[in-house]
This record gives structure tokens, sequence and C-alpha cells, in this order.
């Protein structure tokens, strides 16, 4: 299934090349990091930071864009973004970018063009609120945390 999105590219993106799938299977497309070449962000252990996409897209209504890690930086740095999965919703216009946090041990670079976190594209349910006074019954009921049998 293909979804046609309106992508504008800001000054600060020029050059760098869009999103695109990798593979026939991806579900993600990689989002690139549009910082100055001669300016790379820095990110201390610890520390976090609002890493610029340089685009703007235009999702069609009940469509999000979602922003996850990329599990090799994720694995081999300890870098990932914050808020996984970020949410861009279907009227934001602005700028998209990557809340990104070293949870390593070293300072990570992030130098332009750097493949920073990926994007996928989702279909949204809205949901409407039906309140009742009783919930149907289930055999898990309100067992919560860890009580599925998985620690």
């Amino acid at each position: 299934m293909s979804q046609n999105i309106r992508l504008a590219r800001l000054p600060h993106a020029s050059g760098l090349p869009l999103p695109a799938y990798e593979t026939p299977g991806a579900a993600g497309m990689d989002l690139r990091a549009a910082v100055p070449e001669d300016s790379p962000l820095i990110l201390g252990p610890g520390e976090r930071a609002a890493a610029p996409t340089g685009l703007c897209i235009a999702l069609p209504e009940g469509f999000e864009a979602q922003v996850r890690a990329r599990s090799g930086l994720a694995l081999k740095s300890g870098v990932a973004p914050l808020n996984s999965p970020g949410t861009v919703d279907s009227d934001y216009r602005g700028e998209i970018k990557v809340i990104l946090m070293n949870h390593g041990q070293a300072p990570f670079v992030i130098r332009r063009g750097d493949r920073i976190a990926q994007l996928v594209i989702a279909p949204v349910v809205q949901a409407t609120w039906r309140e009742v006074e009783d919930l149907d019954e289930t055999s898990r009921g309100q067992s919560g945390f860890g009580s599925t049998g998985i620690a």
C-alpha cells in the first residue's frame, strides 16, 4: 500500500537525501541530521537535544508519522529518540525534529547527513468514548504488570 505525501525541504536540508525505504520490506525511512557541515551536534552522556531534519510534511487526515529509533544506532552507541515513538500529527506543518538522548558512556557526534531515526507512516483511528458502569469480563481481568507470565 502506498500513500502520496507532500514534503517541503527547508534550506538547511539542501543536498541531503530524502527519506527512503532501503529494502522492499522496510516499514521505516531513515531521517538524516540537517546540522551544518562545520557544526556537528555533540551529545554528552545523559544529554538530549532536538536534532533538525530540515523536512516538513503534510500528512493526509487519518495518518500519523512515527519517529522511531534506529536499532543499530541504539545498540552501538546508546543514542535513541527520547520519546519513541514520537508522533507527527496530520495537522502539523513545522520541521520534523528528533529528540535524541545519549544513553551511552561517551560523547556522541552527530554530523550532517547522519541517519538519526526512522520515520514510519501509519493510519490513525480516533476513538470516541462511551462511558459505562461495568466492563465485560476477560480471563486476565485486572491483573497488571507482569501478570501474563512475561517478566
